[in-house]
């Protein structure tokens, strides 16, 4: 009943603000256009256009925005198409036309991580050995625990890599070539981005580099933040001191912290309690019985989508290692970011 309940809460949506997607995706739209970003506004726009909880006359609206931004571009480019001068040619020799320059893009193998090296971002990698762990409510999170934690069941997940940070926005720059974090700075986790945003990011990133990166399953995300094979059982990613391992309500400052700040976990990944929550692949479920289950990846399909491991403005007990929450495709926040996980 618990659980019905704080999915019917999630299903709202706009009566939480947290899930609302059309109003913080309007407002990040006009924030582009008064800066004369017309073709991101646009974008956005059309976003907003989609959104599962707006009205028809807010969609209309969007999208008669939608036209005024891609008006505005297209007279933008006239404007300085014809402001450009003429340069005589100063040889009879015919010049090759000038291309963007392609991302440069590295990898090599450091033990048995990998780090990768894309334009000026660079990033590890950690291998993370499969197993089979708890998931859910387990002694160590004591009273802490909320519905959906529950049943505690047995998972076994297969190897894989996960990125030793969150994705920061300098890698996000270098791959999406623009960036709307809310909190700026290279070193910090990119926010702000939708679901389906980060899906755009990783089909880049595959493409540029070649490899299979995505998101990683809620069970995968679990497992790595518990330390994997390597766990100590912590009620926190790391320990049991939150404040050695998480920026949250009560240290940050009411603004996220570059990666690697804080101690890592037992698998030498850093900020998977606190900082930014992290988006998962799975839909959000209840867990169906207490029997042992193998990862199958769940399904990416739904209202709402899993995020885990708490921010910056969380409470303790909301970033703990078994805390569920979730998120609409389309939303962002400045809560939200993500990490990668490689396929071996």
């Amino acid at each position: 009943m618990f659980v019905g309940l704080v999915m019917m809460i999630l299903m709202a949506g706009t009566a939480m603000g947290q899930y609302d997607c059309y109003n913080p995706t309007m407002r990040a739209a006009k924030a582009s256009y008064d800066k004369g970003d017309y073709r991101r506004a646009e974008q956005l726009y059309r976003e907003a256009s989609e959104c599962y909880d707006c009205t028809a006359q807010q969609k209309a609206q969007a999208k008669r925005k939608a036209e005024e931004s891609k008006k505005a571009l297209q007279a933008k480019q006239d404007t300085q198409n014809s402001g450009k001068k003429q340069e005589k040619p100063t040889s009879s020799k015919t010049e090759k036309p000038k291309c963007d320059k392609p991302v440069k893009v590295s990898s090599y193998k450091s033990g048995d991580d990998e780090i990768f090296t894309v334009g000026k971002a660079t990033f590890k990698m950690v291998w993370v050995e499969g197993g089979t762990f708890t998931m859910g409510c387990t002694s160590e999170q004591g009273g802490d625990c909320s519905g959906d934690e529950y049943p505690a069941h047995s998972m076994t997940v297969s190897s894989y890599y996960m990125g030793e940070t969150e994705v920061t926005q300098a890698l996000w720059k270098v791959v999406m070539e623009f960036n709307f974090s809310y909190f700026e700075g290279d070193n910090l986790p990119v926010d702000d981005v939708s679901w389906n945003q980060v899906q755009e990011f990783i089909e880049k990133l595959n493409q540029l580099t070649g490899r299979t990166f995505r998101l990683p399953t809620e069970a995968e995300w679990e497992y790595a933040a518990r330390g994997g094979s390597k766990s100590r059982g912590y009620k926190y990613s790391g320990s049991n001191s939150i404040d050695a391992v998480a920026w949250y309500k009560d240290n940050s400052g009411e603004k996220t912290h570059p990666v690697k700040r804080k101690q890592a976990n037992e698998l030498g990944l850093y900020d998977m309690s606190g900082n930014v929550e992290e988006r998962c692949s799975d839909g959000y479920n209840d867990y169906y019985g207490s029997e042992s289950q193998n990862d199958s990846g769940g399904s990416s399909t739904g209202s709402i989508l899993v995020v885990r491991g708490g921010h910056w403005n969380d409470v303790a007990s909301s970033c703990r290692v078994s805390f569920r929450s979730g998120s609409t495709p389309n939303s962002s926040s400045n809560f939200f970011g993500f990490r990668l996980v490689l396929c071996p």
